[in-house]
């Protein structure tokens, strides 16, 4: 398998960003599958270089030259943490020119960034591109666009600097040497993933010649009049097929609107991610209750079935358990900010609710001093018809609370006053999502945690939760999903952010005698 892309089959991206998160990467591939080290540089050629790379180079994607101050590559190459299709990156570089990626070459920082696909509403599929604009000019001579679409079994050549292996933390995966392998255009149906008319499936038949891992934004190179034009870019594919490319001819008037500054996209406001935290295989945010005082230790939400070891037992509770997890806070555009520790587990529970507290190694005026977001917890349940946003991972999506049901009950475990969102919600909660933060109108206040979804349409299992109705009626329907109330918490801790499971007003659950 190589690396996913949202939505479809296996990709290509360097988005190691997507691959820290997920631990994704895939069986063997050499870089440039079935290639050979190149002779000589070409001179439109580059590497992209983002500090958040595993690599020593920090190459993540190739880029090509289009103008002087204008690069080409893969959407999803050019990813900021918030998805964002316009903006301005942090620390990102071209290196064009040069044979190697670590040495060599002209070197210049990238100001801006266009993505032409983000992974909603409309998808990768056909439209995985992003223009980068250099800082300051480079001498390269730029390559130009197919005059159109190279037709079926058209001669083409691949070039990268893609992993040799899939192991992210051994360097002799990562060559230093272009490499490249002269192929074909196959038909589309060869790529069983591929959208016709608007993407190209280039490489051999079996996958034995192909590009892989870090290759994405790279070229597919054709001759016109006896010289090199640009038809393709990396996007992704399927192991054992050829490798799918974005054919740039049909993306031209985008490309030379930006290029030529006649249709430049605007900068669009993102909503804020402060405060949110990405832990393994789930979310979690940084929450305050209204008496918590500046001095006392911050605390994490999340859920319940998010903590390390053994989820909590049905019926029962996890309580003053010791932690090790550092974590990083993230600012508004979704970087990383502040780093803590989550040093204690103060409380869990899959019962009732599902959440999870944790106590981090740093106070809430610390925090405030960094700048840091805390959000508030609610003292009122989430009701039925409520607005709401849900900050899951890298997006900040506007929900509706379509209804509260009674009890929801998965794989033993039952919760109760839990919230369905709207099945017409452009909400993308799947999994990995869990413990993201509900956040009330005023941006301050979370009201709940996203926690859960039916996967298969069964009832009552794993993956697969039920809504129980007062009167006993069981229900379970494919594809709907739930978060839990969280009012609950305030009455559960005084005002030094310490757990009382006997203070008055206190209903969550206790751990089992």
């Amino acid at each position: 398998m190589r690396i996913h892309r949202p939505h479809r089959g296996t990709s290509l991206l360097a988005v190691f960003l997507v691959l820290a998160a997920t631990g994704l990467f895939a069986s063997p591939a050499q870089a440039i599958v079935g290639g050979v080290e190149s002779s000589k540089p070409y001179a439109f050629l580059g590497s992209l270089e983002r500090p958040e790379s595993p690599r020593p180079d920090k190459h993540v994607c190739g880029v090509s030259v289009l103008a002087p101050q204008w690069v080409i590559s893969a959407s999803h190459c050019a990813a900021p943490p918030n998805q964002a299709a316009v903006g301005t990156p942090r620390g990102w570089r071209v290196r064009i020119g040069s044979l190697s990626a670590s040495s060599g070459g002209q070197v210049v920082d990238v100001d801006k960034f266009y993505r032409l696909a983000t992974p909603r509403p409309d998808g990768f599929f056909g439209r995985d591109l992003s223009l980068l604009h250099l800082r300051t000019p480079v001498r390269a001579v730029p390559i130009r666009l197919a005059s159109a679409t190279p037709p079926d079994h058209t001669p083409a050549r691949i070039v990268g600097w893609g992993m040799t292996c899939d192991d992210r933390n051994n360097p002799a995966c990562f060559p230093d040497k272009l490499r490249e392998a002269d192929t074909a255009v196959q038909p589309i149906s060869a790529c069983s993933t591929g959208l016709a008319g608007q993407e190209l499936c280039i490489g051999s038949l079996d996958g034995s010649v192909a590009a892989t891992n870090m290759d994405s934004g790279g070229p597919a190179l054709v001759r016109e009049k006896g010289r090199w034009v640009l038809a393709g870019i990396v996007s992704g594919g399927n192991a054992n097929q050829p490798v799918l490319y974005t054919d740039v001819t049909k993306r031209a008037a985008w490309i030379n609107g930006i290029v030529d500054g006649t249709a430049v996209p605007p900068e669009v406001p993102v909503p804020s991610l402060a405060g949110t935290v990405e832990l393994d295989r789930c979310m979690a945010s940084v929450v305050r209750t209204p008496d918590a005082r500046p001095g006392s230790k911050a605390l994490l939400l999340t859920n319940g079935h998010c903590v390390e070891g053994a989820r909590p037992a049905v019926g029962s509770a996890l309580v003053d358990q010791p932690a090790n997890r550092p974590i990083a806070i993230q600012d508004s555009e979704g970087y990383d900010k502040v780093t803590a520790t989550a040093n204690r587990l103060v409380y869990a529970t899959m019962t009732g609710t599902d959440i999870a507290l944790y106590r981090l190694d740093k106070t809430y005026a610390q925090l405030a001093a960094q700048g840091e977001k805390v959000f508030q917890v609610t003292t009122k349940p989430v009701g039925a018809g409520a607005h709401v946003d849900v900050l899951s991972g890298a997006y900040r999506q506007p929900c509706t609370v379509q209804a509260v049901i009674s009890h929801l009950r998965e794989a033993g475990y039952q919760q109760d006053n839990s919230f369905r969102w709207a099945a017409t919600d452009n909400c993308y909660l799947g999994p990995g999502y869990s413990g993201s933060a509900v956040i009330a109108s005023d941006g301050n206040t979370i009201v709940g945690v996203h926690n859960t979804s039916n996967r298969d349409g069964a009832q009552c299992t794993d993956g697969n939760p039920c809504e129980v109705a007062a009167n006993g009626t069981v229900t379970s329907v494919q594809g709907r999903t739930y978060g839990q109330q969280i009012n609950a918490i305030p009455a559960c801790l005084t005002a030094q952010s310490t757990l009382d499971l006997f203070a008055p007003g206190c209903v969550l659950a206790r751990p089992a005698a």
